[in-house]
């Protein structure tokens, strides 16, 4: 069995957008992430603890948004979610410039919005 903390940067990368996935606006039927509501994923090797550490750069559909903590919230507790705990932390960044708009959607979340 490998150790958590050989866990690459990018594979942490690839488990917290997995994550991201299963996030869905309660508003909408389509997943944060393709929703084009992820401005970022990055995730670096801890050089003491040896784990991956990750930041979520992201926005909100709007500002006043009245689900915005709840989802912010569930986009934190990734790192809790992920079963070997080779995140360590998540921190998250909510940005509003650029702001958010139908183009940053998937073409899969415009399927799914009857956009396409």
């Amino acid at each position: 069995m490998s150790d958590i903390r050989d866990v690459t940067p990018k594979e942490s990368e690839a488990r917290v957008i997995e994550e991201l996935k299963k996030i869905y606006d309660p508003e909408l039927p389509v997943d944060i992430y393709n929703l084009g509501l992820i401005y970022d994923v990055k995730c670096e090797k801890d050089p003491i603890s040896k784990l991956n550490k990750c930041k979520v750069v992201m926005t909100l559909t709007a500002p006043t948004c009245s689900m915005s903590q709840i989802i912010i919230d569930m986009v934190k507790n990734i790192a809790n979610i992920i079963e070997d705990g080779s995140v360590e932390e998540l921190d998250v960044e909510v940005v509003y410039d650029p702001p958010w708009d139908q183009s940053k959607m998937s073409d899969e979340a415009k399927l799914a919005m009857g956009m396409l």
